[in-house]
């Protein structure tokens, strides 16, 4: 049976089957929209942020609700699109929670560190829509996209990596970043998802830096954080291995990071990778300011 129109209310008579799945969802994670597009269920799609539309640029085809983001977002905005599931990253509003919930509206928090809980959320997402098998053959997919790639790098000569997620204050990437570091043949520096300093960062002399900022794409001013941190000795810095990774292909738990993983391996070996989507190298190694009169 065809799914409604996005957005319109949806009429039943006798005669039409029934589905125990969700048939509208409102999306207020990135990577719950990607999930849904990879298994071929976007059509269910009724409300998501304008962060979906970054990643998953056709779900502004259609009548969906795009807000802004899912922490500025009243319940009352989400329960008006009428959907009988909410997807979200936790930890989420508990105000809108509690509303969405009363509306006797479903409610699926998300809540990844590893890839192994990325591939369960992918299982349970595809699985609540009816795509379960579609869900196993993308996690398969990712799988072997990642083992590939650990293959391919397995002889290559390892490096420290450092890669962050944020820049005020310095927060390392999350776990499962630190995963595909790994398999991109490198060794991650920090704790993962933890708050750092940028003389301790220093101290460690990274072969590789990488910032992927959640919410500024590829926006990062990689110059400057070299600068201003006084990176320009570090080795990445001295061989030109600094570098931005869009962020929709690393902080986005999804099959997205397959994307991320050639990404960080281009970072670590270029010569072996070569230029990969999303990746932008420093262009210029700064040397840090003087203050006058030293």
């Amino acid at each position: 049976m065809a799914l409604p129109e996005p957005g319109l209310p949806v009429a039943y008579n006798k005669e039409m089957p029934v589905s125990h799945h969700p048939r509208r969802v409102a999306c207020l994670q990135p990577s719950a929209t990607v999930i849904l597009a990879a298994v071929g269920e976007l059509d269910r799609v009724v409300a998501c942020t304008k962060y979906c539309v970054d990643v998953v640029p056709e779900i502004k085809t259609g009548n969906r609700l795009i807000i802004a983001d899912s922490w500025t977002s009243k319940a009352d905005e989400i329960i008006a699109a009428t959907p009988d599931l909410v997807i979200a990253a936790v930890p989420y509003q508990e105000a809108a929670v509690i509303e969405i919930l009363k509306a006797g509206i479903r409610f699926l928090g998300l809540a990844p560190r590893s890839l192994d809980d990325i591939y369960a959320d992918i299982a349970l997402i595809s699985g609540c829509v009816g795509a379960a098998e579609r869900g196993e053959k993308v996690v398969s997919e990712m799988q072997e996209a990642i083992n590939e790639v650990r293959r391919q790098t397995a002889s290559l000569p390892g490096k420290r990596v450092y890669c962050e997620e944020w820049g005020k204050p310095l927060i390392t990437s999350q776990p499962w970043v630190a995963e595909l570091v790994d398999a991109a043949g490198g060794e991650f520096i920090g704790k993962p998802g933890a708050q750092c300093d940028a003389a301790e960062i220093a101290r460690l002399d990274p072969e590789v830096i990488i910032a992927a900022w959640c919410g500024a794409g590829d926006r990062v001013p990689l110059e400057k954080i070299v600068r201003d941190r006084r990176w320009s000795d570090t080795i990445a810095a001295q061989n030109g291995q600094v570098y931005c990774i869009s962020d929709e292909l690393l902080n986005t738990p999804a099959p997205t990071l397959v994307a991320g993983l050639s990404a960080v391996a281009g970072a670590i070996h270029p010569t072996v990778f070569g230029p990969q989507r999303g990746l932008r190298s420093i262009t210029q190694v700064q040397p840090p300011r003087v203050p006058l009169g030293t």
